[in-house]
């Protein structure tokens, strides 16, 4: 299993989601995605493209300021 970082800082809705979207193709079962963003909608964006699409979302966490962290299972 792979852990694959993708920083979509300073990218607004909907790029973050678009760029997960995008990353995904190069992603295998099991491996996952850490994403880190900015964007003001980023939890509730990442919130939904995961029950939209049926991934797990392992974590969320505010890593200080406007900056959130989550980790996806593929």
């Amino acid at each position: 299993m792979a852990n694959k970082v993708l920083d979509t800082m300073g990218l607004k809705c909907p790029q973050p989601v678009l760029k997960i979207t995008v990353a995904m193709t190069d992603l295998k079962d099991g491996d996952t995605l850490e994403v880190v963003g900015d964007c003001p909608t980023f939890e509730k964006d990442i919130r939904a493209w995961c029950e939209r699409l049926k991934k797990p979302l392992l974590w969320m966490r505010n890593e200080g300021g406007t900056t959130m962290r989550c980790q996806i299972q593929f």
